[in-house]
């Protein structure tokens, strides 16, 4: 079974678990399976429990519920997304060297090795 055809079939789903792995939550969200990580990143949406920075996670059908009403927060998790994707481009674009701040000092970027200081 290909992807598309197991996003519909959970689509249709009369009655949804009460817990949902990532990809049925980003199915019931209407996000990208890779957006949920971006997600969580960002604050946005919060896991079940205390899983794991390298397991599966789990959501609760009940809160994605309340997000999926909530017009505020679909536009923030939009929003976060989006930025997501403008600083990981604009990191290639700068040959993914650390940024400085506003003050001059270096600051570590997700993803990158840690840099040392002069």
């Amino acid at each position: 079974m290909n992807t598309t055809s197991e996003q519909a079939e959970f689509l249709n789903w009369k009655l949804t678990p009460a817990r949902l792995n990532a990809i049925q939550a980003a199915w019931f969200l209407g996000f990208e399976p890779h957006e949920i990580t971006i997600l969580i990143g960002a604050g946005l949406l919060k896991p079940l429990g205390h899983p794991a920075g390298n397991s599966g996670k789990l959501f609760a059908t009940e809160n994605l519920q309340q997000l999926w009403h909530d017009e505020k927060w679909l536009g923030k998790a939009t929003d976060a997304i989006a930025d997501y994707w403008k600083q990981r481009n604009a990191r290639k674009k700068t040959g993914g060297l650390p940024r400085t701040s506003e003050n001059g000092t270096r600051r570590r970027v997700a993803g990158l090795d840690p840099v040392s200081t002069p």
